[in-house]
């Protein structure tokens, strides 16, 4: 095959020679230099991709998709509401839901929380709470009984088991000759729930729907719908859709209550992206140093090359497919052994753990105990892009430099 002889010569600079070893050892060293950026940066962004999906699905494990309440907290015709809802593209399932505060207190133990009043058969369509249950049924919620599920830390706070009594204060108070005071109700716990998300798990109780009703005096109304699509990430738009029918509600899908903690992943993840590309930016611009102690290297040779009638335009060439080579070399590198190690984390942090006798992530401090990777191959490719082209870019001013060598003044003392 005939190669172009500046592909030729470019090729052949590589290889190393017994007088210029240092030089192809420094070439080295740009070329590791740059495939250990770009897998530290595969390999963090995938880590970084993994704890965002894992810890959205955690989030969705509790909170739905969509939300349909009024602005004065009781919505009245759910009914229609949900129908309405239901009848939107990508809806799946809607169940509707009380929610208030309240102060829970057992065994002389005190906590505040969340409490939330649902139809057990609805909700579980919509949320899959039921699949967390750690004690008990969600079908055990039924009405007029008067029964509770806790998350798993507020039952540890409060000391309380199966079949224990917890007195429920809520705020909706009851006029009596001794003034205002608030309203109380003695539950039955009937189940305890852990979604490994500390936010629900110590704060958030669950009592049937009618009996939720009965103790805010809501009657038939609800404060609102609860809606599941079958992708989440389409909420926002079925949101828009349904606040152009529904003016008079309030509509909101699970971005909005979670919009500060994605966003600082967001912005953690573009930070670490920069900080990152500019250690794959120093590797790659290792190859400027290389490449120009070649060009002095081969100063003769260049100038031989143009008194054969090379032009500059050629010897820019030669020594760009030079630092090229490098980079595509460095950056190919980088990304299938960023890729393997990225895909097999849950292979290879084990072993380092048993290695160094303790756990990375302690499940007492962290949410996540293990380290999730989600490989996105449109992160990959950006990777490669941006290595290539800074590799390319690094190739520039020696390539420029060695295209204006004069032959005269280059072989005045060969």
């Amino acid at each position: 095959m005939h190669w172009p002889f500046e592909a030729f010569i470019g090729l052949r600079y590589l290889r190393a020679k017994r007088r210029n070893g240092f030089i192809s050892f420094i070439s080295l060293i740009s070329i590791i230099g740059i495939a250990l950026g770009v897998a530290t940066l595969i390999i963090v962004l995938s880590v970084m991709n993994g704890f965002q999906k894992e810890i959205r699905g955690r989030i969705l494990g509790v909170a739905s998709h969509l939300e349909i309440s009024s602005f004065d907290g009781r919505l009245e015709h759910w009914q229609q509401t949900a129908e309405l809802g239901r009848q939107q593209p990508h809806v799946l399932a809607a169940a509707p839901f009380v929610s208030g505060q309240g102060l829970f207190s057992a065994y002389g133990n005190v906590r505040g929380g969340l409490l939330r009043g649902i139809e057990p058969a609805l909700e579980n369509k919509v949320v899959d709470v039921g699949s967390h249950m750690v004690a008990g049924k969600l079908e055990d919620l039924r009405p007029g009984e008067f029964g509770m599920a806790l998350g798993a830390e507020l039952a540890r706070q409060l000391n309380v088991g199966l079949g224990d009594k917890v007195m429920l204060f809520v705020p909706q108070g009851t006029i009596t000759p001794a003034g205002m005071l608030p309203r109380s109700k003695q539950f039955t716990v009937v189940g305890i729930f852990k979604v490994d998300m500390f936010e629900f798990d110590a704060s958030m109780a669950m009592v049937n729907l009618r009996d939720a009703q009965v103790l805010s005096r809501l009657g038939d109304n609800v404060s609102g719908v609860r809606f599941k699509l079958d992708d989440p990430m389409l909420a926002p738009a079925v949101k828009t859709s349904l606040r152009a029918k529904l003016p008079q509600n309030l509509v909101t899908d699970w971005t909005d209550s979670n919009s500060n903690y994605f966003r600082a992943v967001q912005i953690e993840k573009r930070m670490m992206t920069i900080i990152l590309t500019l250690i794959v930016a120093v590797a790659a611009f290792n190859l400027v140093s290389t490449l120009v102690m070649v060009v002095t290297d081969k100063q003769a040779d260049i100038a031989i090359l143009r008194t054969l009638g090379a032009s500059p335009g050629s010897i820019m060439k030669i020594f760009m497919i030079q630092g090229s080579v490098a980079g595509v070399l460095g950056t190919l590198s980088g990304v299938v052994f960023g890729v393997v190690v990225a895909l097999n984390l849950g292979v290879i942090v084990p072993v380092i753990e048993r290695i160094i006798g303790s756990k990375i992530l302690s499940s007492e401090v962290y949410v996540i105990d293990y380290l999730p990777s989600d490989v996105q191959w449109s992160d990959v490719s950006s990777i490669t892009l941006i290595s290539l082209a800074l590799a390319l870019l690094a190739t520039l001013y020696p390539s420029w430099r060695a295209a204006r060598t004069q032959p005269a003044e280059a072989l005045r003392y060969e």
